[in-house]
């Protein structure tokens, strides 16, 4: 595409790739959290298509179309890992916690409480707390959950594929699957803290008032909650596991 003097029609480009830009946005979507929203994404896809049309030469061998969903792609990428605010060392933390769920499930057969998952941790109850309490915030999904230590991960792998339907990646029946059964399995609290804050859109604050507990409280119900979720979706995604206990499981405590 280039004007009458035969350089690169960068207006006439912007027109007719705005739609590769929201078809990758909309592709992106099917695997991200509510909290994201397409128009961000859209946004920083059209600051990624600007550069590809700035950057854009010949000589790079690739068809304009194909240079552009790489920008696009890594600029849409890179500004949802800017907006991923959870400091590393906090996600490490929620990473062992989601681990000695997973071991704790299964040598137990039921959900552990927080007292054993602070024993497992070799961390004090108060301590154990703070870090749920910490880690406000903690999102169910994150980029790198779709990572695997390859060059190419799950959404490289779709966003690569220009005529897929979206509504195909959203039903990915299997996820679906493991996240309706890990959401059947939270303790109870657990669960009417998850339904008050995502069903009826209750800040912590007013479900601390409904469940008779603290605003902090309600947080680390939220994050241990997560976790939970987390340990049973991406079970056997290669986290690390925390030494196994000994001793035979201890009655099924109550839970707070």
């Amino acid at each position: 595409m280039y004007d009458a003097k035969g350089n690169l029609d960068k207006a006439h480009l912007v027109e007719a790739y705005a739609p590769l830009v929201k078809r990758i946005a909309y592709q992106l979507m099917s695997r991200l959290p509510a909290s994201v929203e397409v128009d961000d994404l859209i946004q920083n896809g059209m600051m990624g298509l600007l550069d590809a049309i700035g950057r854009y030469e010949d000589g790079l061998g690739a068809q304009f179309e194909t240079y552009a969903v790489q920008r696009i792609r890594g600029a849409m990428l890179d500004g949802l890992r800017d907006n991923d605010w959870l400091p590393r060392s906090l996600r490490r933390d929620m990473r062992r916690i989601e681990s000695a769920i997973h071991m704790l499930e299964q040598e137990y057969g039921r959900p552990p409480s927080e007292g054993e998952l602070a024993d497992s941790l070799g961390v004090s109850l108060a301590e154990y707390q703070h870090m749920l309490q910490e880690a406000r915030g903690h999102q169910l999904v994150y980029i790198e959950d779709f990572s695997h230590d390859q060059d190419d991960n799950f959404l490289e792998r779709h966003l690569v594929q220009q005529d897929s339907n979206p509504l195909d990646l959203l039903a990915d029946a299997d996820m679906r699957r493991r996240l309706v059964s890990a959401i059947g399995v939270l303790p109870e609290r657990e669960q009417m803290v998850m339904a008050l804050y995502y069903d009826e859109e209750l800040n912590l604050r007013e479900i601390g008032a409904v469940l008779g507990v603290t605003e902090s409280r309600v947080c680390q119900l939220h994050s241990q909650a997560v976790a939970r979720l987390r340990s049973s979706v991406f079970a056997g995604e290669g986290a690390a596991r925390p030494p196994a206990r000994r001793g035979r499981p201890p009655k099924k405590p109550a839970q707070d």
